[in-house]
């Protein structure tokens, strides 16, 4: 194609004065190309078959109790509300019911493992896949999952051959590159959609933890979540993820995790059956138009508090500093810093550029264990299964209305038909004791755990004012 350009000069007169501006042009005649004979069509269909057949639909199943109105079950066992509509009223709205999903997920091994959203398969009893057309209906193993990048790894062992995907460079993209979202949308069987990449990087966007995304026009509708965005060679660029929309189907603006990120997390899945990430304790933010006028770089993230016990507060890390670079890798905003940071195991030793009062300042540092600190959770997950937990703070409070003066570690979510849903505990209860050891914060039950391990525990809660024990062991 004539790609020259042409420059077009106009003038702009007045009784006064005349004005001379330049414009650059492209060839006003460009060639179109187009298919050389009448026996040929342009088509993408030898790119993208073999990736057509590495996606499969899945079919998650879980129970959960179903409430009319929404409204809130523990005012049930209330026994105040209980004094005034007796013991079996309540039993009247509690019904418990099936929930199925449906969703995609990509081969990506020849023995069966496949990658695909969180979402699709979290608190599933029971997952299935099918292949294509093939009506095989294959019982999946959940090998592991990643709620922070809403990614998860399921296996199927088949008799027959598996076609896994291959897999791009996120390096390697560009804005504009012609992409393919496969998947099952709505449960109609695989379909392919066409768009281009809009942009790329794409964070703020609040889905996820770790948010790094692609942006495509591609179509992504319910139930391509966890599908393939492949190039037009048909390789993995990422993983179809959600979509910004209004009316909850296809605007234009859907978001996929990148493949780099999606072999990171996969590999840890496979090997290691969690994501363990390296942890700096810090709290950052963003360098503000304002902040910009007391450094000398635009670019970094601001060291806004450190956490005590922590590498940061280890290696001399202070309020104020700017981290510009990681490694030699520059650090361009708070998000990055995140992600960059996320990327090393706990242990290793990284090198941090920071600018400090004007000055530049190089600091070596060994990374932590993130699990350490907050991954109590998993470790009462473990203890009592189904347990999510959250530290109370002043957020927290506001956020479900606890009383001002609430203490103790909140449980937000109980698992349908996990052991502690099994042992009683509800949403809304406050762990105030295990034991002796009375519950502020996370690593008071860390403290209760160790001190008590292998031994019944008594633990007790918070129920809207009232303290009721379990023993757990």
């Amino acid at each position: 194609m004539n790609k020259k350009l042409f420059f077009t000069s106009i003038v702009l007169a007045t009784s006064l004065f005349a004005k001379t501006i330049e414009f650059e042009e492209v060839d006003k005649s460009p060639q179109r190309i187009a298919p050389n004979s009448t026996s040929e069509i342009l088509s993408f269909n030898n790119s993208i078959k073999s990736s057509v057949n590495s996606i499969v639909n899945i079919s998650a199943k879980r129970s959960v109790d179903s409430n009319i109105d929404n409204l809130p079950m523990q005012m049930f066992d209330d026994p105040f509300f209980r004094k005034f509509f007796g013991e079996e009223f309540s039993n009247q709205f509690k019904q418990n019911r099936v929930q199925r999903s449906l969703g995609s997920g990509v081969i990506v091994t020849k023995d069966g493992y496949i990658v695909t959203n969180n979402h699709v398969v979290e608190n599933a009893d029971e997952i299935s896949v099918t292949i294509g057309d093939d009506p095989t209906e294959y019982s999946a193993k959940l090998i592991g999952k990643d709620g922070d990048s809403d990614i998860a790894v399921i296996k199927i062992d088949s008799s027959k051959p598996l076609t896994p995907i291959k897999l791009a460079d996120s390096n390697s993209l560009q804005i504009g590159d012609v992409t393919f979202a496969i998947g099952n949308p709505f449960g109609v069987g695989n379909t392919v959609t066409m768009g281009i990449i809009s942009a790329l990087n794409k964070d703020k966007v609040g889905i996820n933890k770790y948010e790094n995304y692609i942006q495509t026009d591609a179509s992504i509708n319910p139930g391509n979540s966890g599908g393939a965005l492949v190039d037009s060679r048909g390789a993995l660029i990422g993983i179809n993820t959600a979509i910004l929309s209004k009316s909850g189907g296809n605007d234009g603006i859907g978001f996929a995790i990148p493949v780099d990120m999606v072999k990171d997390v996969v590999t840890k899945l496979v090997v290691d059956g969690k994501v363990v990430r390296g942890y700096l304790g810090v709290a950052i933010g963003e360098l503000e138009k304002d902040s910009k006028l007391v450094y000398k770089r635009k670019e970094g993230a601001v060291v806004l508090d450190i956490s005590s016990d922590t590498p940061a507060a280890k290696y001399g890390l202070k309020r104020g500093d700017l981290i510009y670079s990681i490694n030699g890798k520059s650090i361009k905003d708070r998000n990055a810093l995140q992600n960059t940071i996320a990327s090393f195991k706990p242990n290793e030793k990284i090198n941090l550029e920071i600018e400090r009062d004007g000055k530049d300042i190089s600091l070596d540092i060994i990374l932590g264990d993130r699990t350490s600190l907050v991954g109590v959770q998993t470790e009462v997950n473990t203890l009592l299964g189904g347990l999510k937990l959250n530290n109370i703070t002043n957020e927290v409070i506001k956020k479900y209305r606890l009383s001002p003066d609430a203490s103790g570690v909140l449980i937000t979510d109980v698992e349908p038909k996990s052991k502690a849903e099994k042992a009683g505990f509800l949403a809304g209860d406050i762990i105030i004791q295990i034991e002796d050891v009375e519950v502020k914060n996370f690593t008071n039950i860390e403290t209760a755990l160790k001190k008590y391990n292998d031994k019944h525990k008594r633990i007790y809660v918070n129920r809207y004012g009232q303290t009721i024990m379990f023993v757990i062991k």
